[in-house]
């Protein structure tokens, strides 16, 4: 029954969750940052607005598709990736020759 030379293991368990430091917003906030980026995002800074709430929602996700999803932070990916693609769709539109998407 060594524990390794004096040591015990009883001070110091091994934690069965993460072992590293907890900084910064939690997932839930993120899944709100990313819906509350996207649907700011369909009115001012698409480009900009669309890809942070899909990188909030995807973080507030675990980083994963599997498992349970929660519901902002699905809808932050999804309307995130919306309103990314209507922003380059619009800048393709207003770099075109003509000036117009048709």
């Amino acid at each position: 029954m060594m524990a390794g030379f004096g040591h015990t293991t009883r001070k110091h368990p091994r934690s069965r969750g993460r072992t590293w430091r907890r900084s910064g917003p939690d997932r839930a906030t993120l899944g709100i940052i990313g819906v509350i980026c996207a649907v700011a995002g369909f009115f001012v800074l698409g480009i900009i607005l669309g890809p942070v709430a899909v990188v909030c929602g995807w973080l507030a996700m675990g980083r994963t598709w599997n498992g349970a999803r929660p519901v902002p932070a699905l809808v932050a990916l999804v309307l995130g990736a919306i309103d990314t693609l209507l922003a380059i769709i619009w800048l393709a539109g207003t770099a075109a020759p003509g000036n117009g998407m048709l």
